[in-house]
């Protein structure tokens, strides 16, 4: 496969992702709150807290961290499992009359979801090689440039807005606490929350 075409199935990876994981999800939170759909919005608020990991993995790449590729497998399983681990929220959703707007939707997008999260980890595990350096293959730039593109934006933003500078460096630095407080608050519910709650969300 040339370079090329690999680079704009890549960039249609984080263009899909974009609708997938931030707009979709946004506005059925938004939908289920006016509807007071509570299986659906706490579906979503879950799916919100756990998916952040993807955007630690894009602040990594756009800091040329080649640990993000290993970030990225964790952030697809994770969101994976956000999706169908809670036993209570799968049953309200059964519940939920399949014909109406709000279940629909939200059934099409968590299955979309649901294969997306599943070819997006296989990628990141194709791309093994990269974390030893992005050196280490001609593909592993390429999966740097939409990041890097997203990171010049927000400098650009964060610059006109208080005159702060930002570099790939800061990206990198960012991403890595950010990491380091998702691994703590996942730590916590892996060994309090779960232990006593099992896979029921409750008002987690």
């Amino acid at each position: 496969m040339s370079i090329a075409l690999l680079q704009r199935l890549i960039w249609a990876d984080y263009r899909a992702a974009v609708v997938l994981t931030i707009v979709l999800p946004l506005v059925l939170l938004i939908w289920a709150a006016f509807r007071k759909e509570g299986a659906i919005g706490r579906l979503l608020n879950l799916y919100w807290k756990v998916s952040s990991l993807l955007a630690i993995t894009v602040l990594l790449l756009a800091g040329a961290e080649p640990w993000a590729f290993a970030v990225a497998v964790a952030a697809h399983l994770l969101i994976l499992g956000s999706l169908w681990f809670w036993e209570d929220i799968n049953d309200d959703l059964a519940d939920l009359p399949p014909w109406r707007a709000l279940p629909l939707t939200t059934r099409i997008w968590r299955w979309s979801l649901t294969a997306f999260t599943v070819a997006g980890a296989a990628a990141s595990v194709a791309s093994y090689r990269c974390l030893g350096g992005f050196e280490a293959s001609p593909v592993c730039p390429l999966w740097q440039h939409p990041p890097g593109r997203f990171s010049q934006f927000l400098g650009s933003g964060l610059n006109f807005l208080f005159g702060a500078p930002w570099t790939p460096e800061g990206a990198r630095v960012t991403g890595w606490f950010c990491l380091v407080v998702y691994a703590g608050c996942f730590l916590g519910w892996l060994l309090w929350r779960w232990p006593r709650f099992g896979r029921v969300a409750g008002g987690f």
